[in-house]
């Protein structure tokens, strides 16, 4: 990789922390096609690496919020999706798993736009945990269906919950793509050289993430989610 490429990935690592930092989201949805068009074979392991560091500091920072109840649902249904995202990688066509995920986030994000408040039952939680599961995994990207089960919470609950959910899902991907053999010494030295940038974009996003709440946050989240479904289109 060159010199360019590096910093040009570090700058996006460092913006995309920034971006989950204050508004609970994010790092994926910005990071992924960066990385992918200059170093493809990083995807998702890095951004898996690098988002544990990042969400730890998230929740912890907002931990008084936390939605426990949320949390242990989701990551139930994480860990079932877990498995089906492997498979996905292993046996499935990635374009058609991109475009399928593509159009279904923009079509949640659209709907959710357009729906009146709500929120997610025992069940809806579970089911978003292994929709998680299966896109994470195989993609790098899961943070929509959190984000559009959140959306209408306050912005601590929202940022801290889907911090927490995404640092289980994130351990439990790792541990899981460890063992098949999809972690490198190369990816592991890569993601540490990224570790100053998500450092210096996580503190920076503690100055402004209190500024984000209410239906300001509820905006960014659905534009988040749909930006995030048209980027996975486009580069399917």
């Amino acid at each position: 990789m060159t010199t360019t490429a590096f910093f040009l990935i570090g700058l996006t690592v460092f913006v995309s922390a920034f971006a989950q930092g204050a508004s609970g989201m994010g790092f994926a949805m910005l990071a992924a096609p960066v990385v992918t068009l200059f170093a493809p074979s990083l995807i998702p392991v890095m951004l898996l690496i690098l988002m544990v560091p990042l969400n730890a500091y998230i929740g912890w920072r907002e931990h008084a919020a936390i939605h426990w109840q949320g949390v242990k649902l989701i990551s139930v249904g994480r860990f079932v999706g877990t498995f089906f995202g492997l498979w996905i990688l292993l046996v499935v066509n990635l374009h058609q798993l991109a475009l399928l995920i593509g159009w279904s986030t923009l079509v949640a994000a659209v709907v959710a736009l357009l729906s009146p408040s709500f929120d997610m039952n025992r069940t809806g939680l579970g089911i978003v945990g292994l929709i998680t599961g299966v896109t994470e995994t195989s993609t790098g990207v899961g943070g929509p269906p959190l984000a559009l089960a959140y959306q209408h919470k306050r912005g601590p609950v929202l940022r801290s919950t889907v911090a927490l959910c995404f640092l289980v899902g994130e351990i439990i991907s790792l541990i899981v793509l460890a063992f098949s053999g999809k972690i490198t010494s190369d990816i592991l030295l890569m993601s540490a050289g990224m570790l100053p940038f998500l450092a210096l974009g996580s503190y920076a996003s503690k100055f402004v993430h209190h500024r984000l709440d209410g239906p300001l946050l509820r905006y960014i989240v659905l534009g988040f989610s749909s930006l995030s479904g048209i980027a996975v289109i486009l580069q399917a």
